[in-house]
C-alpha cells in the first residue's frame, strides 16, 4: 500500500511524522506523496482539511485518517500514544472505508466559472454593506435575503462555523447540505425565513446577489474574493471523503466531549 503523512509543521507533529514514515517503511510499505492510496494527517482538523484539498483530485482512490497533536478533532481522531497501535493497523489490518458527503459550490461570473468542493462550508459575504441575493431552491425562488451573509455546510461542517451561527448539528453519514444565515436583516419591510435549512441531496440552493457589491466567497479555509459574481451554485457533490477507520467512531460522543463535556 502507498501511503503519505502530512503534519502541521511544529515540532512535536514533525517528529512524530517521521517516526510513522520510518514505522511504515519498516513495514513494507511504500511512501508515495503523488498518489497515495492512505493520508495520515497530524496536527489537527486543520490538518486534514488542508490534505482533503490537495487531493480533492483522487477522492476515489485515497483514504484519510488523522492524528491529533493539539484539541480532540472530529476529524483527527487519534492521538500520539496510540500510534504505534495506528502503524500497526494500518500494515496489517483491512481498514473499514467510511464515506461522507461533500459540498459542490460553483461560481458563475461574467468572465469565468469555478468548481470547488468544501469538506467543511462555504460562505457568501458582501464586502462591505449587506449582501442582497436572491436565494432559489430547486429552481424556484424561495426569499431575497438581506443581511451579512449565508453559510452553505455539509453534515461534517455542521459543527463548525454552521454551529456558530445557529445551525443544527448532523449527522456526517446524511447526505445533505444546510443553509445558515448570517445576521439576517427582519423588520416591517423586509422578511427572511430566519431559520436554518437542511436540504437533501436531489435539491440545489441558488445565490444571486442583486446589489453592486464587491462578494468574498469562502470554500473551507480558503478565501476567494470576487468583484462581481452573478450566482453561487451550491448542492451535495457527486464526490464523497473516504475516512479509514480502523475502530469505531462514536460521533455523538465526540459532540458531547467537543461541546458539553462535564
Amino acid at each position: 500500500m502507498k501511503f503519505t503523512v502530512t503534519s502541521r509543521g511544529d515540532d512535536i507533529s514533525n517528529s512524530l511524522k517521521n517516526r510513522i514514515n520510518q514505522y511504515l517503511s519498516d513495514f513494507g510499505l511504500k511512501e508515495d506523496a503523488s498518489e497515495p492510496e492512505l493520508v495520515i494527517t497530524v496536527g489537527g482538523d486543520g490538518t486534514l482539511l488542508q490534505a482533503f484539498h490537495d487531493y480533492s483530485e483522487r477522492l476515489d482512490e485515497t483514504a484519510f485518517v488523522g492524528i491529533h497533536t493539539g484539541h480532540l478533532g472530529f476529524y483527527a481522531d487519534w492521538i500520539p500514544e496510540e500510534v504505534e497501535k495506528l502503524v500497526t493497523h494500518i500494515a496489517k489490518t483491512p481498514y473499514h472505508i467510511v464515506e461522507y458527503p461533500l459540498l459542490e459550490v460553483i461560481i458563475k461570473a461574467k468572465d469565468k466559472v469555478e468548481r470547488h468542493l468544501a469538506l467543511n462550508e462555504c460562505t457568501i459575504k458582501s464586502i462591505g454593506g449587506s449582501l442582497v441575493s436572491n436565494v432559489d431552491i430547486k429552481g424556484d425562488t424561495f426569499e431575497i435575503f438581506r443581511g451579512d451573509g449565508l453559510c452553505i455546510s455539509t453534515p461534517s461542517g455542521s459543527t463548525a462555523y454552521n454551529k456558530a451561527l445557529g445551525g443544527a448539528i448532523l449527522h456526517p453519514s446524511l447526505p445533505t447540505i444546510q443553509i445558515s444565515e448570517m445576521a439576517s436583516i427582519n423588520n416591517r419591510v423586509y422578511r427572511t425565513i430566519g431559520s436554518p435549512l437542511v436540504l437533501p441531496q436531489h435539491h440545489t440552493c441558488l445565490l444571486k446577489p442583486l446589489n453592486d457589491v464587491d462578494i468574498q466567497v469562502t470554500v473551507d479555509h480558503y478565501t476567494l474574493e470576487h468583484r462581481r459574481i452573478t450566482s453561487l451554485q451550491c448542492r451535495v457533490a457527486d464526490e464523497k471523503i473516504r475516512f479509514a477507520r480502523f475502530r469505531p467512531f462514536p460521533f455523538w460522543k465526540r459532540v458531547k466531549e467537543s461541546f458539553i463535556r462535564e
